[in-house]
């Protein structure tokens, strides 16, 4: 068992929760699910009350010491949540936490999630993570170990799989977890409890995926934004509601403002940190030339927006700012050309 599943399976048991967890790791479906879990399992606990940090650049990190000494509105226990992307506090950021681990307060939890991680960024702070609480290193999966997660995965889903067909979405999925798990939902509904082999696997994720989301975001990356349209209007028509389109593209984008800040000669070395291989590669190569880390900042802060709008917050139709969103960045110099 993974130590993510492993992780899931305590705390769905636990009885009380530790002052602090740290969940950290570069597979960004791993970190999610793991947050996740703990969520769930501190709602059941009655932790009624949760408040979000970001960390990013100027963040005042007073504002988790005050977050410990505020009262809570209701009395009640409260889930307290520090996203730390770099896994880099600084200096500032290490004491702070270290403080709060110090104090071990008995009404909140603080959970800090880190989606870039090494051995180089631990230290005194996770040192007393762990010391009053969780420490949750989640690895990249080897390549060995794809074909049990995914028969897990599976299984997990009522999905039967034989060997062969576990292999052969090992191999379509390219190591891509995320990816991987989408499918595996997707053959939840088209095999109907049905044990599926290799061929019939081939046959249910084509059909299903003519003109998925991974297509539709790899064709603007790759540069073809008429595809990406296309694919978009496809899927747009087959009922596909606007918010489920965006997770993927979101995380693609994340990936590419990261690798837009570092020096070319970095970009290629970084690629199979943010997971991408394969076809993704030459389209992330494509997409890199073409925009410099403003546009992908731009780019970035546009799909919030969309995503805003798929969840029903705003008036315009989400469906045609996705559109000119994949058309942006299928075409640097559209985002020039067209308005908001």
């Amino acid at each position: 068992m993974s130590a993510a599943a492993q992780f899931a399976s305590r705390i769905a048991k636990a009885a009380e929760l530790k002052p602090v967890y740290l969940i950290a790791g570069e597979e960004h479906l791993l970190v999610i699910e793991a947050a996740d879990a703990l969520r769930a399992r501190a709602r059941e606990l009655g932790y009624s009350e949760r408040e979000v940090h970001d960390v990013e650049s100027g963040f005042d990190w007073n504002d988790l010491a005050r977050s410990g000494a505020a009262m809570s509105l209701f009395a009640s226990q409260r889930l307290i949540e520090l996203r730390l992307p770099t896994g880099k506090p600084g200096t500032e950021g290490s004491e702070a936490i270290q403080e709060w681990c110090e104090r071990a307060l008995s009404d909140c939890v603080l959970l800090i999630t880190c989606t870039q991680w090494s051995k180089k960024q631990e230290g005194k702070w996770t040192q007393a993570v762990e010391r009053a609480g969780v420490f949750l290193p989640l690895w990249p999966l080897k390549r060995d170990e794809l074909p049990g997660w995914v028969q897990s995965r599976a299984a997990s889903r009522a999905v039967q799989l034989t060997p062969d067909a576990v292999d052969a979405l090992v191999r379509r999925t390219e190591g891509n977890l995320l990816a991987c798990a989408q499918e595996i939902d997707k053959l939840a509904l088209l095999a109907d409890g049905r044990r599926v082999g290799e061929a019939e696997l081939e046959d249910l994720v084509a059909d299903s995926a003519r003109f998925d989301v991974f297509g539709m975001v790899e064709a603007a990356f790759a540069g073809d934004g008429a595809r990406a349209r296309r694919m978009l209007s496809s899927l747009r028509a087959e009922g596909e509601a606007p918010a489920t389109l965006m997770a993927w593209l979101l995380s693609n984008l994340q990936a590419a403002a990261r690798l837009s800040q570092l020096p070319r000669a970095q970009q290629s070395s970084a690629f199979r940190t943010e997971g991408i291989w394969g076809t993704r590669d030459a389209a992330f190569r494509k997409a890199l030339a073409r925009g410099d880390a403003r546009f992908w900042e731009l780019r970035l802060a546009e799909a919030a927006r969309v995503d805003r709008l798929a969840k029903g917050r705003g008036v315009d139709d989400p469906f045609v700012a996705l559109e000119r969103l994949l058309l942006r960045i299928s075409d640097a110099r559209a985002g020039k050309r067209m308005v908001a």
